[in-house]
C-alpha cells in the first residue's frame, strides 16, 4: 500500500482500533497511520502475503472500510475489491460476521452483512456488493431480530440485536430506547438494500432496558428513479418475559439460528401500538350512553352473583420452559413479579376471588406472598384455599 496525501508507503502490519493501521516501511520502521490515508497499490495474492496479525481483527465489529478518497488503484484490473481478502479473514475471526441467510428460504433475495458504507465511498463497489432487486422488495419491510448468544443457557444468556432491511431500498435508521420518558441512541447507519446488520450485544441486566424500543428511517435508492416513501418512526414494545422461554426463539427467513423477529414496517405498513385516550374512551362511552338512553331496555333484576374464582399457578415449571443458570432468588423473584401483576389485573374487579397456587414445599413463597398483602395490599383478603381442592398448598385473595 501507499499513502494517499504523501509520498512513501509500506506494508500493514496490525490494526490499532477501528480507524488507525500499523505500517512497517522500507527501512523496517513501525508507525501508525489513519486507514482514510491509505491506498491499496497491491493485488489480493500479494496482500495476502503481508504480515498482518489476525488477532486484532478479534476485537472489531463491522468490515474493513477503504479510505474516503479512491483512486483507480483501489479497483483492481479484473473488477476485483482488493479489500476481499481483508473482509473474509475478518468473518472468520468475528462470528457476528458470518452469519448467512437460508439460501432455501431466501431464494429471491441475497441478504449481506457487508458494512453499508462502503457503498457510499465508491460506486464501483456499491455496484459490484448490491444485491439484485425483487418485485416484492419495492415495498418497504423491515425487521428487528434478536438472538441469544447460548440458547442452551437461555436463563442467562445474553443477547445480539440486529436490523434487517428486506426491500430494495437503502436506509438511514436511528434504533433508540426508552427510559423514564427518554431515549437513547443505541445504533444508527446507513444499511443496503436485502442487507441485515449487526447493531449490539447486551446482557441479562440490560434486559428492562429494551422494553421500549424505536426506529425511525428515511429510505431512498441510488442512482436510479424509485418510489417516494415517507420518513417513519415506530415505537414497539418488546414483550421481554419471551427472552426467558425457548420456544420463543423460533425459524426465520434471515438466519440459520432461532430467533425473535419483531415486524417495525411489513409491506409499506409500519406496525402500530393500539394506544387509546382517556379523555377519548370517557366521550366514546358518554356517547353511546346517551345515544341508548331512550331506547326499550328489557327489565333486569339485579344480582350479587360472584366471578367465577380465578386459579393462578406459581409453580416456577409453569411459568418458564427452563430455568438453567437462575438462582433462588431470581426465581422467587420471578414468581412474585407474576403475583403482583396478576393483582394489578383484577385490582378493579371487587369481590372477584384468586386462588394463588404456590405448593406446600418449605413455605418460603407462601411466606412472601403474605408478606406482601399485609404491607402492600391491606385492603384485601385472604385465607387458606380450600384444604379439599388445593391442600395446604394455596392462598385465596378476595379484592375490595
Amino acid at each position: 500500500m501507499r499513502f494517499l496525501n504523501t509520498t512513501g508507503g509500506g506494508v500493514v502490519k496490525a490494526f490499532q482500533g477501528k480507524n488507525m493501521v500499523v505500517v512497517e516501511d522500507e527501512n523496517g520502521f513501525d508507525f501508525p497511520v489513519l486507514i482514510a490515508e491509505c491506498v491499496v497499490v497491491e493485488d489480493n495474492s500479494k496482500i495476502q502475503d503481508s504480515k498482518i496479525q489476525d488477532s486484532k481483527f478479534k476485537n472489531c465489529r463491522g468490515v474493513l472500510q477503504p479510505p474516503s478518497k479512491f483512486e483507480s488503484s483501489t479497483v483492481n484490473s479484473d473488477g476485483a475489491n482488493p479489500f476481499t481478502h481483508l473482509i473474509e479473514q475478518k468473518e472468520r475471526d468475528n462470528p457476528h460476521l458470518s452469519r448467512r441467510p437460508d439460501n432455501e428460504m431466501h431464494k429471491n433475495s441475497q441478504f449481506s452483512t457487508l458494512n453499508p458504507q462502503l457503498s457510499t465511498l465508491n460506486p464501483q463497489l456499491s455496484t459490484l456488493n448490491s444485491p439484485k432487486e425483487t418485485p416484492e422488495g419495492e415495498r418497504l419491510s423491515v425487521y428487528l431480530a434478536y438472538l441469544p448468544i447460548d440458547i442452551k443457557a437461555i436463563a442467562q444468556s445474553g443477547y445480539e440485536v440486529w436490523f434487517i432491511n428486506d426491500s430494495n431500498y437503502f436506509l438511514y435508521f436511528t434504533y433508540l430506547s426508552r427510559q423514564n420518558n427518554s431515549w437513547t441512541s443505541r445504533y444508527h447507519g446507513l444499511i443496503e438494500p436485502n442487507t441485515k446488520i449487526f447493531m449490539e450485544e447486551f446482557g441479562k441486566e440490560a434486559l428492562n432496558e429494551m422494553e421500549h424500543v424505536c426506529i425511525q428511517l428515511i429510505a431512498f435508492k441510488q442512482n436510479k428513479p424509485f418510489g417516494l416513501k415517507n420518513a417513519l418512526s415506530v415505537e414497539l414494545r418488546i414483550d421481554t418475559v419471551k427472552f426467558y422461554k425457548v420456544h420463543c426463539f423460533t425459524e426465520n427467513d434471515y438466519f440459520d439460528e432461532d430467533a425473535l423477529i419483531f415486524p417495525v414496517v411489513q409491506h409499506d405498513i409500519p406496525e402500530k401500538q393500539l394506544l387509546v385516550s382517556v379523555t377519548d374512551l370517557q366521550e366514546a362511552l358518554l356517547q353511546k350512553k346517551q345515544e341508548n338512553r331512550h331506547n326499550p331496555q328489557p327489565v333486569k333484576k339485579s344480582s350479587k352473583t360472584e366471578n367465577p374464582v380465578v386459579e393462578i399457578d406459581l409453580h416456577i415449571g409453569q411459568l418458564l420452559d427452563r430455568t438453567d443458570g437462575m438462582s433462588t432468588g431470581e426465581l422467587l423473584n420471578y414468581q412474585l413479579n407474576k403475583f403482583h401483576e396478576v393483582l394489578k389485573q383484577y385490582a378493579g374487579k371487587k369481590r372477584q376471588k384468586i386462588v394463588f397456587i404456590h405448593g406446600k414445599g418449605e413455605g418460603v413463597l407462601r411466606a412472601a406472598i403474605e408478606k406482601e398483602l399485609k404491607t402492600k395490599y391491606k385492603s384485601y383478603v385472604f385465607q387458606d384455599a380450600s384444604f379439599k381442592e388445593y391442600g395446604f398448598g394455596a392462598t385465596m385473595v378476595k379484592i375490595r
